[in-house]
C-alpha cells in the first residue's frame, strides 16, 4: 500500500475474507515506523473497522490502549462520565424528594390523621424545598384545613 493513511479505509473494502483483510491491515499498521503515526492510523482503522467487524475480532488484532489514548475516545469518555454524574445527581435528588415526602406524610398523618388522597397527590408535585417547608409548617397544623390553606397560599 502506498500511503499508510489509506489503511483505515481498507477495512471497508468488500472481500470474501474480511477477517483476513483486517489481519493484513493490522500487520501493515504495525510496520509503520513512526510511533505517533502508527497510533493515529491504528485508532482510525479501529474506528472504521468497528462499522464492519465484531469488537472481539478488532481487539484480537489491535492494541486497545491505542484507542483509549485517542483524543476522540477521551472526549467520548468524558461526555459519558458527565452524563453519568448528571443522571446520578438527578436520581439522588429524586430519592431525596421521595424520602422527604414520606417523612412529611408520616408527620401529617400523625398530626392530622389520614390525609385525603387528593391532597397527597398535590403534595407529590412539591419541590424538595417546598416539602421541607411543609414539614416544618406541619408542626403548627391542627386540622386538614390548615394543610389545604398552606397549599393554596403557595398556589398548589
Amino acid at each position: 500500500m502506498t500511503s499508510p493513511a489509506l489503511l483505515p479505509l481498507a477495512t471497508l473494502a468488500k472481500t470474501d475474507s474480511p477477517e483476513s483483510l483486517l489481519e493484513q491491515i493490522a500487520v501493515q499498521v504495525s510496520m509503520i515506523e513512526e510511533i505517533a503515526t502508527q497510533q493515529t492510523i491504528s485508532v482510525c482503522t479501529q474506528l472504521l473497522a468497528g462499522l464492519v467487524f465484531d469488537g472481539d475480532v478488532i481487539r484480537q488484532l489491535f492494541r486497545r490502549e491505542e484507542m483509549r489514548e485517542s483524543v476522540i475516545y477521551q472526549e467520548i469518555l468524558q461526555e459519558g462520565i458527565q452524563e453519568g454524574i448528571q443522571e446520578g445527581i438527578q436520581e439522588g435528588i429524586q430519592e431525596g424528594k421521595q424520602s422527604e415526602l414520606r417523612l412529611v406524610m408520616r408527620l401529617l398523618n400523625r398530626r392530622l390523621g389520614e390525609v385525603n388522597p387528593e391532597l397527597q397527590t398535590r403534595m407529590q408535585n412539591l419541590s424538595l424545598e417546598q416539602l421541607e417547608d411543609l414539614g416544618e409548617a406541619s408542626l403548627d397544623f391542627n386540622s386538614e384545613e390548615d394543610l389545604v390553606n398552606w397549599l393554596q397560599s403557595r398556589g398548589i
